[in-house]
């Protein structure tokens, strides 16, 4: 694994960024980064953390004030992409193709970067794990192991899901070590939801289906739905893996619509479908168990043809 202090020796300035609509892995993994280099590189480095807005529930990590829309204008010395390619950085891609040096960190096996230092370990649980091992402890502080720290539980379930390996608990024993309230965190960042978020929940719930003998559930939020309960994708998050907790079933698909008639898929598995070879077929991406993709249509076009890649496996 690669030393990201000495990665960054010399650069004056340092961008760091991850994907569209980031989640909780993405947000810990950049901002533990971002603290990381401001407390170890010189004070004189501009190091800049660039994402789209993201939920409020993690704005309680130090450094999501500091979040930037967009690069500053002069080319970064080194651009660091976590949490994805450079094909998912949306406004802040033009910061990592004009960098003097790029590094990519990331844990998706659909990833296809041409980064000067790329790091992808698939088996990972979270680009946040990734992120922890270029890291010298030592160097670390309590706000840095609590950015991490929520990347780690949001992309293994609180540690629930298969991805959260030996290695994974030993980087969480790790991080504890720091001393901060983690059932805090815990509550903040993964289970607590707003009145408006679980009245979205329980819409989609309540309207979902099964499908290809109950083996598959899926649901759709439609724009006139989300105007009326005042809600964006940011409050979608928790509800296809609510769907993917119902008996017998294998995968969620969960789906809510950006504008008329384009939809953002997500999918979820139980284990015996790779919903990323799933997702790739649409051009999208991800994980074994968790991926996602952009479809175009009829919500009920787009289930069938989700399901008719689904039943390939099943």
């Amino acid at each position: 694994m690669i030393d990201i202090i000495e990665e960054c020796k010399g650069a004056g300035s340092i961008g760091i960024s991850g994907h569209l609509r980031p989640d909780g892995d993405c947000v810990g993994s950049c901002l533990g980064m971002y603290l990381y280099l401001k407390k170890n590189c010189p004070a004189e480095t501009v190091i800049d953390v660039i994402l789209e807005p993201f939920s409020n529930d993690f704005n309680c990590i130090k450094g999501a004030e500091d979040r930037r829309d967009y690069p500053r204008r002069q080319p970064y010395d080194v651009f660091i992409c976590l949490d994805c390619d450079e094909e998912r950085l949306g406004d802040s891609r033009p910061g990592f193709d004009k960098a003097k040096k790029t590094i990519n960190i990331d844990h998706h096996v659909s990833n296809q970067s041409n980064a000067d230092v790329k790091i992808v370990e698939p088996e990972a649980a979270a680009a946040s794990e990734l992120v922890f091992l270029t890291m010298d402890k030592d160097k670390m502080d309590v706000d840095i192991a609590m950015a991490l720290y929520v990347g780690i539980i949001n992309d293994t379930g609180v540690l629930q899901y298969s991805n959260a390996s030996p290695r994974t608990h030993r980087i969480v024993a790790d991080l504890l070590e720091f001393g901060f309230d983690h059932s805090k965190f815990i509550d903040e960042t993964f289970y607590e939801k707003s009145y408006i978020q679980n009245q979205i929940l329980g819409r989609a719930l309540t309207e979902s289906m099964l499908v290809l003998d109950k083996k598959v559930i899926a649901a759709a939020i439609d724009r006139k739905i989300m105007n009326f309960y005042g809600v964006t994708g940011k409050d979608m998050d928790g509800i296809v893996s609510q769907l993917r907790y119902t008996r017998g079933v294998e995968v969620a698909i969960l789906m809510y619509e950006l504008e008329s008639q384009k939809w953002k898929v997500s999918l979820r598995s139980n284990g015996k479908v790779n919903v990323a070879e799933v997702a790739e077929f649409f051009d999208g991406g991800g994980h074994v168990r968790a991926s996602g993709c952009t479809l175009l249509g009829d919500y009920r076009d787009v289930i069938n043809n989700l399901c008719d890649r689904i039943a390939l496996q099943l």
